[in-house]
Order: C-alpha cells, then structure tokens, then sequence
C-alpha cells in the first residue's frame, strides 16, 4: 500500500475540470504536496458543483473532464512523482432527474419487477405496491401531463410504464397506474418509502451490500487501479452503508487494498474500529484538537455567562440541548426512517402500541452517544443510549425492556436499520441544528467537535498526538474542509475572543442594540461570524446569515421561513456596510483579533502540517481560508495569485504578517516540502516542554528531528511582556529554522529570539 505524505483537495467541477487540476500539478509539486485528492469525479447530476449526487457510476462525468481527464490529471501526477486520491460515493445516488439516472428510471418504470428494484432500499409493502415520490407542490390539483410519452409535472419527467397510458386516459389516470406516486413534498417526513442520504429527498440510498450492486457501482472505480490511474479513496459517508466494515473488506479486495480513508466522525473518545480496512478518518478529530489548544481557557466562565445573558430561554447543557434537537430530527424530517424501524419490530413487539415503539425507538436515537454502532462492535453505545432514555423516560420502560434485545441482535434487520439511522438523526440534530443554536464561542462548533469541550492543555493536546502517532499514523489531518462551518482562519480569529471576553462582550451589546433581532444566541453566532470573515462581501453574510437562521430554526425554518424575522436578520447583516455606528464597532473589533487571529492562523497551520497524521491542504487555504459554510467554501481559487506568491518566496522574501496570507504559504510550503523531502525526521512524536514564565504560551514538539515551534494565546502573551527569558533546550548540534532561513547553535535557545520574526519556527538540521 502507498501511503501519501500530505494530500491536497480540489473541488472538480465544469468550471475547474480534471484537465485545469493536472495543469495546476506543477504548483502544487512546488509547494510540497505529495497527493493530489480530488472530489467526486463520477457522472452527477447537471450544475452539481459538490459531485456527491452520482447518476451513473459507470463513467466519469463529462463536465469534470470525462475519462480523458482523469488520464491526463494521472499522467501529470504520477509523472512528477505524486500520487491521486479519488472521493468516493458507495451510500447513495443522485434522483433529481429521474431520466439521468438509468437505475432509478428503471425502477420507477417497472417497480419491483426492476433489475435495480435490489439495488434501491425500498418498502414497497408501506407504499402499496408504490415508491413515494416528494415532489408535488401544495396546490390542490397538481399540474400533470404527458410529454412525449412522459408523465409530466412541471419540468420533471417521469417514466410511463408499458400498457399503462391507454388511448383517452387522462395525465391523473395513468399516474395512478404507475409503480410510483408522486406526492406532496410535505408527506417525505413520515410517509417516505425508500431510504435516503439524511433527509435529501433527491439523493436515494442504494444496497453496496448486495455483490452486484457493489460490482456495478465499482467497476468504473476498480478500472482506475486496474489501469494504475489512482492510488487512494476517500469513501464518503460510510456510516449510512449496512455494514460498513464488510464494505471495506469489498473495497479492499477490489483494489488490491489501496490507501482508503473514511469520512467518519468520532466522538469524544470513540476509536475507529480496528478491524476495517481503512488507514483511518478524514482528520476532523484532529481539527478540534488543534483549535481547542489555541483556545484561552481563562474566558470560559465569561463567555459563559455572556451566553446565558443573551438567551430568554432557560440555558441548557450542550447534552440537554443535543438530545432536543435530535430528537426532533427523530420527530420530524426523519419520521419516516423511525417508523420503518417501528414496521420492522411490528412482528416482535405485540405488547406494544404502534406509539409506545414509535416513540421508543425516537428517543433511543435521541440518545445516542455516537453516530452509529457495527454490532457486535459498539454494542455498549446501544446499552449507553438505553440508559439515557430510561433515565429521561421512565414512562416507556416497558417498551425498552422488549426493544433491548431485539436491537442488540446484530441480525434482526430493525438492529440493522437503527444503526443506519442514528448517524442521520446525530447530523442533522447536531451538526446542521444544534451548532447553529450554541454560540457561547462559534469557533468551536465544528464538524466532529464537541463545542462543550471548550477548550484543553498543552498536555492533553500532546497526550491525543501520541496517540494518533500510536494508532493511526496513516489518517488524514485537516483545518478546513467542503464541510466545515468556517474556515479555518474564520475559527482562529473567532478563537482570540476567549482572550478578550469582556472586549466581546461590550462589542455584541452595542451591536444588538444598532440592529436589533430579537433571537440572541443567533446575533452572537451571526455577529462572531462576521467579524471572523471580515471583510466579506454582503452578498456572502447574506446568504450565511439566511442559512444559519433557518438551520437553527428557532426564530426561522426551511420549511417555512419567517419573512419579517428574516427582514431584521438581513438588515442586520447590511448595518455592518450601512449604519456607521455599527461598521465602526465591527471594523474596531476585527483591528483588534487580526494580528492575534492571524498568529493563530499559523500556529495552527504549522501543527496541522507537522503533527502526526497525513496533513490535507484545502484547496487555497494556503493562503488566509476566510469561508463559510457551503456552499461559500466551494468558491474559484485564484492559483494565479498563489503562484506568484510562491514565486516570490522561493526568491528569497520573508512576507509581512498582513492581509496577503503571504505569510501562511511561506509557513505551508516550508513544512510540505520537509515533510515530503525529510521522511526520516518525522518518525516519532515527542512533546518539548518550554522552560520560563512564558512556556505555556507554547506548543513545541519534535517529530523526530523536526521540531515545530507555535505561539498559543497570542494576546496573553502580549500582556505579560513576550516571552521574556522563557527558553527551549534543543540537541546541541547546528540548526536551521526552514520558516525564515535562520541559523542557531543548538544547545538552549531563547523562545523570542525563535520567534522574533513570525509566531512560528519550523526548526531541523541542515542537510548534508
């Protein structure tokens, strides 16, 4: 197996195809990257820009680049040495466009006597024979026709099946012949049919583990290794699959066990299980550590009450609040998978009302501690969620006493379709509603994290990479992804106001009151938002704020949004270009975390880099990576810029700690290419402890012979003077720091001469 030393990620779309990605190779060989990670590549709906919406696994899709792409992206990596790492899609496919999908209009034509009637994960019994459709409006006669020999609504067709649209029958007559009813969007809450990816009525689930459907929706990806056009995968949502770990044993044997990682999220202390076949996660564990290390825990308690302040509602803990908020994603948008659960035990659960399951079964979800479990494996979450539901429901007792052993069972097929569905319930609850609700400090509500943690040590960030380096040296590392609420320099100024609570709190309260609207935790969330992105254009906060508000959907929803809440929210966002007394106070705050933001930013990026695990580069985020959440983060790149920058630095300039972000590329491309040409000094992994009043104000490791200095609370530093006399003791051997070319001694060194010039030092032996 060939295992990448860092990764960078692109977004392959029409507008940045697989052709511009090998033309941009030779950049990123220049700044160090070792594999260059793609996006989906396969055929996916029209205009998708994210690719996680396949319509055919058979092809890579023409507006990426098609096949001839791929050659030519292959032939431009593995020509200077590089390797290519594919995202993958094995959970589910695009249904938008029903005609797109050669699959899903099949079964739609012919139902369950479909050849991909096996492939799709469909109650037919519940549906009568049918699939739900969600896709009607809430007029009282729907508008169909037929098109073509097409049932038409709108601008969607749909498939007529043989025999059924007689000479005469009306548009109506034949849909109520069809192996399909399309049904009003609303009903997709709990009369759904068919398994989804969450709550994404156009993205429908299909069985990976049923062999051919593997082989089929397989064959184009295995033909990328058989050819030796690929080296690795990243497989996107593996928990929402059976069995995960079987597919892995699938994956692997088709490819001859390549390098794969898996976007799985684990929480607290939860460990990948071992027996799969993947070299570890996409890296958001090790995003939370790293931004919780630069975290002043010194301004918990005040931003603590700062957050009660704000808030009519009574303060919930982070768990109360989590448990709410999935259970209403059991509840709501996703009713309709606790109730094929329910359908399922129907057989086995006779003591039961159909309400005392349905109810039990959606506050077994509400409690589980993790995504999912893989029974047998995990079966102690299951006992844990079990515990906590009759502890916060001592009424349903009786219905967990006969629930408990059938969901335990690693062969009952409702066990089966619970562990498929917590991970939905835990996504939505948590990362897509409770997030947007808790804003004590906004940087902490990140994909994978736990923003009740606020914040950890120097010697619980070192103990986690210890144990990385132990457990999963191979597992990728990262700061921002197409997934991440903010980018990873958005979080790393948002994380100097745990320095200045008191200065934030001033702050928000005037802002409030310039442009009041009446949902505090939101104005805080929104507020910290935008002095974290500053400056950002208005059509960007717009579209965040509109996002955020509704993904909350305390004051506003998707489903029915609240125009005249929206109005203040918008008017909001304008007061920060408009009203002067609001932009002046945004453009004081932001001139006060910039300079202490920016050092984070390169603390950050250096631990990131340098830490143990495969680091993974953001497409751009070499530079300050300012997003917000998608579809902001998917934005063009401007690699012009980057090269020239690049350019710039190779010639000798050591760029100021401004606006340009010139900095963070010259602290990116001096530790890719150590990382990539110096293999053998990162070997192991060894906390430096700092010796003076100032060591805790540092995170130093050495990986082997290459050590990594970083300042942590930047503005606490400032206050107490610098670093003064505090000092590291390093080999007493020549040295060089590879950030800005300079020389030292060895033997004990003194922190601010270090890092007199930037807040950072990447220290190592020059090579012989």
């Amino acid at each position: 197996m060939s295992i990448p030393i860092s990764t960078y990620r692109l977004q392959i779309r029409a507008g940045f195809d697989l052709n511009a990605a090998a033309d941009l190779v030779d950049y990123l060989q220049l700044l160090g990257v070792d594999w260059v990670y793609l996006s989906p590549i396969l055929a996916a709906e029209k205009g998708s820009d994210h690719g996680y919406d396949v319509i055919d696994h058979s092809i890579i899709d023409p507006a990426r680049g098609g096949a001839e792409g791929l050659d030519a992206l292959s032939a431009a990596a593995h020509g200077r040495g590089m390797g290519v790492l594919v995202d993958i899609v094995p959970n589910h496919v695009g249904v938008a466009s029903p005609a797109t999908n050669p699959w899903w209009w099949d079964l739609l034509e012919h139902g369950p006597a479909s050849r991909y009637a096996e492939a799709f994960d469909v109650d037919w019994d519940f549906g009568n024979g049918r699939i739900r459709i969600p896709v009607l409006g809430d007029e009282e006669t729907p508008e169909l026709s037929i098109i073509d020999g097409q049932l038409a609504y709108y601008d969607q067709r749909f498939p007529i099946a043989e025999g059924t649209a007689d000479d005469g029958a009306d548009a109506r007559t034949v849909h109520d012949r069809q192996h399909y009813e399309l049904m009003n969007w609303r009903r997709a809450d709990s009369e759904l049919n068919y398994r989804r990816f969450f709550a994404v009525n156009s993205l429908a689930g299909i069985r990976v583990e049923v062999p051919w459907v593997f082989d089929e929706s397989h064959a184009e990806i295995v033909r990328w290794f058989d050819e030796e056009l690929v080296d690795g995968l990243r497989v996107d949502h593996p928990d929402g699959v059976l069995d995960p770990g079987t597919y892995l044993d699938d994956l692997a044997r088709a490819t001859g066990s390549a390098y794969v990682l898996v976007e799985k999220i684990l929480e607290g202390s939860e460990r990948m299980p071992t027996h799969w076949q993947a070299a570890g996660t996409t890296g958001y564990d090790a995003l939370g550590d790293i931004d919780r290390v630069l975290v002043d825990p010194a301004g918990r308690h005040r931003l603590d009450r700062l957050d009660a302040s704000i808030d009519d509602a009574p303060k919930q803990s982070w768990l109360d609040l989590i448990h709410d908020t999935k259970r209403a994603i059991a509840d709501g948008i996703l009713r309709s998978e606790i109730l094929r659960i329910a359908r399922m035990l129907a057989d086995d659960t006779g003591t039961l009302s159909t309400g005392e399951a349905d109810d039990a079964i959606a506050e077994i979800a509400a409690c589980f501690p993790v995504y999912r479990s893989y029974l047998p494996h995990g079966l102690e979450h299951l006992h844990e969620a079990f515990a906590d539901a009759r502890h916060r429901r001592p009424d349903l007792d009786d219905a967990f006493d006969v629930l408990l052993p059938l969901l335990s069972n690693p062969s009952h097929p409702a066990a089966q379709r619970l562990q498929q569905t917590t991970g939905m319930v835990m996504a939505k609850g948590v990362e897509d509603t409770a997030f947007y609700r808790y804003s004590r400090l906004a940087s902490l509500t990140e994909v994978g994290g736990d923003p009740s943690e606020f914040s950890i040590g120097l010697d619980e960030f070192h103990s986690r990479q210890e144990n990385r380096h132990a457990v999963f040296p191979a597992s990728l590392t990262t700061l921002s992804t197409h997934d991440t609420k903010r980018g990873e320099d958005v979080r790393a100024r948002i994380d100097v106001l745990s320095e200045i609570p008191e200065e934030w709190r001033s702050t928000l309260t005037k802002l409030r009151e310039l442009a009041p609207l009446g949902d505090g935790p939101l104005e805080n969330l929104l507020w910290e938002s935008i002095v974290g992105t500053w400056p950002a254009s208005r059509e960007r906060l717009h579209a965040y704020a509109e996002k955020a508000a509704r993904e909350a959907g305390n004051s506003t929803g998707w489903a029915a949004p609240d125009e005249e809440f929206e109005a203040r929210m918008h008017a909001l966002v304008d007061s920060a270009f408009d009203n002067p007394r609001a932009a002046e106070r945004v453009a004081s705050i932001v001139d006060r975390v910039s300079q202490p933001g920016w050092s984070n930013s390169l603390a950050a990026k250096l631990i990131q880099l340098t830490a143990p695990g495969v680091p993974d580069v953001y497409q751009g985020s070499e530079l300050w990576e300012t997003s917000l959440v998608d579809p902001d983060n998917r934005r063009d790149v401007d690699f012009v810029e980057r090269r020239a920058l690049l350019a710039a630095i190779d010639g000798g300039a050591h760029p100021p700690i401004d606006s340009t972000g010139a900095a963070k590329l010259l602290v990116t491309s001096a530790a890719l290419r150590l990382r990539r040409d110096r293999p053998e000094l990162f070997t192991r992994y060894a906390p430096m402890a700092a010796i003076g009043e100032a060591a805790e104000h540092l995170v130093a490791f050495d990986r082997g012979g290459a050590v990594t200095l970083a300042t942590r609370l930047p503005i606490g530093l400032e206050a107490r003077g610098g670093w003064g006399a505090t000092t590291v003791l390093l080999p007493q051997r020549p040295i060089i720091d590879l950030i800005t070319g300079a020389e030292y001694d060895g033997g004990e060194l003194e922190v601010g001469v270090l890092l007199a010039r930037y807040p950072v030092a990447l220290l190592a032996t020059r090579e012989v």
